[in-house]
């Protein structure tokens, strides 16, 4: 794969897909997180005195009303200060606006141009990939560099169009995904997953590709009950994923040393964080219950398997994280492995967020920026924005 150090890029026009999909409430960024990621590729450029196209998509423009609240400008405004230099930025996203800009750029001058989806409004150019839309992106740069892992599992105009017609490579933020990520390829044993999260569905390919890889791998979240419906066991009013009851059947048969489901649940009869819970036993839910987070039990007997764990992939929240008093357990998992310096990476998403509010992201080995991106990784599915650099 080739990065942007293997790319001759002094003194040209390189344009860079930065994932600046951030949150914005009434134009104020709530998180810059994804900013701060993209600023070592970006000073690289600078430094080698590029002139600097920056492209990223931000929500998802489906009608005029979209555009507003979508306006990529606040980037701008937060990339000048982290810069300390003035960014330019262009509202259109193509035509001879944007052009005269990109022709008046200075070598070390930096562009961002308005959210690639409101190309999205007309027939969904950005998002179909688009042609035309790619090749006249590519037109305005020399080199493209891919940098934004969130999005590098679709095929769009500006990753996998750009990257048809220009010499092109990743970014540091997607070399420092793809090195995380690649213990896959050979992992220091024992190996644990822990996977979280609603539904089997959402993670049957993680399943399918990691079962044969994995020593353990660890079951919570809404998705444990099935497990448990397919084992016989009574779980009440809890989230049940009817359609993959066999796929879980099949999967407990064919692996019964390697899936590991919890003992004990926080139990309820109501989904809302006001009802007072208890816990029990994973045989002893009622038919009026519903279980909302593992219980302390699991818990233990989870860390009692991750004591010894050599590499850990986590993927999503092990109780209802949303409310409070059904993410303790997920806090105490995500504190352990950090306090006892097991190399755990956390899967994108829900997780990544859930240990962001715990203070726990910086202190893992690492977390995911794109959590659709990691999920297909975690699949084995080839990622179109890397296949096109390849």
């Amino acid at each position: 794969m080739k990065t942007i150090k293997d790319l001759n890029i002094d003194n040209k026009k390189v344009i860079i897909r930065c994932d600046f999909n951030v949150p914005i409430k009434e134009g104020e960024i709530v998180d810059d997180t994804r900013i701060v990621g993209a600023l070592p590729t970006i000073q690289y450029c600078i430094d080698r005195n590029c002139k600097i196209i920056l492209l990223s998509h931000l929500g998802r423009v489906k009608e005029e009303a979209d555009l507003a609240k979508n306006d990529l400008s606040p980037v701008a405004d937060r990339l000048s200060k982290l810069l300390k230099k003035d960014i330019l930025f262009s509202e259109k996203t193509r035509g001879k606006e944007l052009e005269a800009i990109v022709d008046s750029l200075q070598g070390g001058d930096i562009v961002l141009v308005q959210n690639t989806r409101y190309e999205d409004l007309d027939g969904k150019k950005e998002s179909k990939n688009d042609e035309e839309l790619g090749a006249y992106w590519a037109s305005l740069g020399e080199v493209f560099i891919n940098d934004a892992f969130g999005t590098i599992h679709r095929a769009h105009a500006s990753n996998v169009g750009i990257a048809s017609h220009l010499e092109s490579g990743v970014g540091f933020l997607i070399e420092k995904e793809l090195t995380a990520l690649s213990i896959l390829d050979n992992p220091e044993r024992p190996f644990v997953v822990v996977l979280g999260g609603a539904k089997v569905a959402d993670k049957i390919g993680v399943i399918e590709n990691l079962v044969t890889k994995a020593d353990k791998i660890l079951i919570g979240g809404g998705m444990a009950f099935t497990f448990l419906k397919a084992k016989g066991y009574e779980i009440g009013k809890s989230l049940l994923d009817e359609e993959n009851l066999e796929f879980c059947r099949k999967v407990l048969q064919e692996y019964p040393d390697k899936i590991v489901l919890p003992i004990d649940f926080a139990v309820t009869n109501e989904f809302t964080n006001d009802e007072e819970y208890r816990t029990k036993s994973a045989y002893q839910i009622d038919k009026d219950e519903m279980g909302l987070d593992i219980g302390e039990e699991t818990r233990t007997l989870y860390e009692s398997i991750l004591k010894t764990a050599k590499n850990v992939i986590w993927n999503g929240p092990l109780g209802v994280y949303e409310f409070d008093q059904y993410k303790k357990n997920t806090d105490e998992l995500l504190k352990y492995v950090v306090e006892n310096q097991i190399k755990t990476i956390l899967g994108g998403g829900d997780i990544v967020a859930a240990a962001t509010k715990a203070g726990f992201k910086d202190k893992v080995y690492h977390a995911s920026t794109g959590g659709g991106a990691t999920l297909e990784y975690l699949e084995g599915k080839k990622l179109p924005g890397l296949e096109a650099i390849k």
